[in-house]
């Protein structure tokens, strides 16, 4: 997908709170080598290296958009790589991934390819969105089932492949981690009103759609979107209730 930075840090600091959480489930160690899946503009990448001492920290993503940003934070610590989950290679001390697997189907199988790419030892620690029952995400599908735009999707809607916490925990279990936490925690964003929903979804979810839909539907369609949205929600001033899980494993030493 193509990614707009400067879209997507519009509520950076909100997407920084679950960021430090995630943080906090990791065993802290000296020298570990580091990938972080999904780096995005390279600026966690950095914080990794600093609160991580004498690691090293290799970002990683799919999107030449967002590494072009991240290129500018490159040093002797951390550096930074095309690639995604299909082309991962060797192992690593600890995985890294923050608000990026939402985006990649089949956790159920997902979950144990991206262990096999942790040392004996080494930790997994994983952050995904789980708003997808929310009408900022519930009203997309609506607006997407309406024409023009259904025609124009050809009736495509994306569906989030988030799990609930308890069968991320079984995946776990089921790899042989030796202990694990999977939690999941409302993230509360203050908005003007329901319609400001689609500005924080226009760097994130709606991506997709905006791919799919010609040029001169991009409006109109966030335009129905805000609509469905206000009607969702109460009027007024709102509280945007965001829920993320996050979850830590150590995997087995040999």
């Amino acid at each position: 997908m193509s990614w707009n930075p400067e879209q997507y840090h519009k509520f950076k600091a909100d997407r920084l709170a679950p960021f430090n959480d995630l943080f906090s489930l990791i065993k802290v160690r000296e020298g570990l080598s580091v990938l972080d899946l999904g780096c995005g503009t390279g600026e966690l990448a950095v914080v990794l290296s600093e609160k991580l001492p004498m690691s090293r920290v290799t970002g990683v993503d799919s999107s030449p958009q967002m590494l072009e940003k991240a290129m500018a934070h490159s040093s002797g610590r951390v550096e930074f790589k095309l690639g995604d989950v299909a082309s991962l290679s060797g192992e690593w001390d600890l995985i890294f991934s923050h608000a990026v697997l939402h985006w990649i189907e089949d956790h159920p199988a997902l979950i144990p390819c991206i262990l096999e790419h942790v040392k004996p030892g080494g930790q997994l620690a994983v952050q995904v969105p789980s708003n997808h029952y929310h009408p900022s995400h519930t009203c997309i599908i609506a607006a997407a089932s309406e024409e023009p735009f259904k025609a124009a999707l050809g009736g495509w809607v994306r569906h989030s492949p988030v799990l609930e916490i308890d069968q991320y925990a079984r995946i776990l279990h089921g790899c042989g981690t030796t202990e694990f936490t999977v939690m999941e925690k409302v993230y509360p964003t203050y908005l003007p009103e329901a319609g400001a929903i689609a500005e924080w979804t226009k760097g994130t979810t709606l991506v997709p759609y905006f791919e799919r839909l010609p040029l001169e539907l991009h409006e109109q369609f966030v335009e129905r979107y805000r609509e469905l949205l206000r009607e969702a929600l109460p009027r007024g001033p709102i509280l945007f209730t965001f829920r993320r899980i996050l979850f830590a494993a150590l995997k087995q030493a040999e």
